[in-house]
């Protein structure tokens, strides 16, 4: 069996003050990968840059030209993680075996990677890098994540907990994965759909080697909530329980009201009843909310607008003229 060709993935935004120390261990550890002839001497890692507006990508096209390993691909504008995930998965898969896609921070430990592969020569297309442990968090993050996953399975959307977005897949894994064309991404939910064998590797996470994390709790709860809604209908359901279970206690409460009418006990109830109108349109404003996410991922989905756009690729030009050398060496 030939050796496979891997591709190591890496989306950066604003990340100058990590990348020369991310590229250099990622590169001295695809080295001693290749000289343990686990994959092919023409594994390389893309640089992913997503809109960055500090010296990310200055330092990435330095990268190129000082190590055999590095690769980049700027995109016009800052579209999200997950598109810019998929901007390097898509260009990798064209030439590659396998890809591992990891976060430029040096939180996870790259030194797995090579377990990574081990899996892979085992038969499995898919390897998720799993935490083993969050003790690293703090009480608030921890008991949040947890009660995350298992919201998404009570819901019925398989995800692999304590997962990110560290994983390999192999070339017919990505193939499946790039079938699901949909707008708006969350890969997480999405990988464990292709369906293929799988197995888990787990690591201890490490703080984060230096500059600022790019998922405050805000951007966190939006990518939570974005999860939720392209996967499940779930929280339109809930409103509509919600509705029903109010209209019963609404009925219920008449039911009362009305039987003090009839047995003389009327009393003033000014404060029960604005407070009833406050709660009744508060749930009406939050379902027409809920429903008006739904409708603006339908208007997003129906546009087909392209997710992500290439303004420099420093992989496939790369690519190309090593084939080119390839073929002239073959016909001497």
């Amino acid at each position: 069996m030939n050796k496979p060709v891997l591709t190591i993935v890496v989306p950066c935004f604003n990340e100058e003050d990590v990348l020369l120390e991310t590229s250099s261990q990622l590169s001295n550890l695809l080295k001693n990968i290749i000289d343990d002839a686990l994959i092919s001497k023409e594994s390389n890692i893309i640089f992913v840059d997503d809109g960055s507006k500090d010296r990310t990508w200055d330092i990435i096209e330095t990268e190129c030209e000082k190590s055999p390993f590095v690769k980049g691909l700027k995109l016009a504008k800052n579209v999200g993680h997950q598109n810019a995930l998929i901007a390097g998965l898509e260009t990798a898969a064209k030439q590659s075996d396998c890809v591992i896609s990891i976060d430029a921070d040096l939180q996870d430990d790259i030194n797995v990677i090579p377990s990574f592969i081990e899996k892979y020569w085992e038969g499995f297309d898919i390897v998720y890098g799993v935490r083993g442990s969050r003790e690293t968090d703090t009480v608030f993050k921890r008991t949040t994540a947890l009660g995350f996953y298992r919201f998404m399975g009570k819901i019925g959307i398989k995800l692999v907990p304590n997962h990110a977005d560290f994983r390999l897949m192999s070339k017919r894994a990505l193939e499946e994965l790039f079938k699901y064309q949909e707008t708006n991404l969350f890969l997480r939910g999405l990988v464990p759909l292709v369906g293929f064998k799988s197995t888990n590797v787990y690591y201890d996470r490490k703080e984060r080697f230096a500059g600022e994390s790019k998922y405050p709790l805000k951007k966190m709860l939006a990518f939570a909530f974005d999860g939720i809604t392209s996967f499940s209908v779930a929280p339109i359901r809930l409103v509509t329980l919600i509705g029903f279970l109010s209209m019963v206690f609404s009925l219920i409460a008449g039911g009362y009201a009305l039987t003090q009418e009839l047995l003389g006990h009327t009393a003033s109830g000014w404060t029960s009843m604005i407070i009833s109108i406050w709660f009744v349109g508060g749930l009406q404003l939050m379902g027409i909310g809920i429903i008006g996410e739904y409708i603006g991922k339908i208007y997003q989905e129906v546009k087909r607008r392209p997710r992500y756009s290439i303004e420099k690729d420093l992989y496939s030009v790369l690519s190309k003229e090593q084939l080119q050398k390839e073929a002239v060496l073959q016909q001497r």
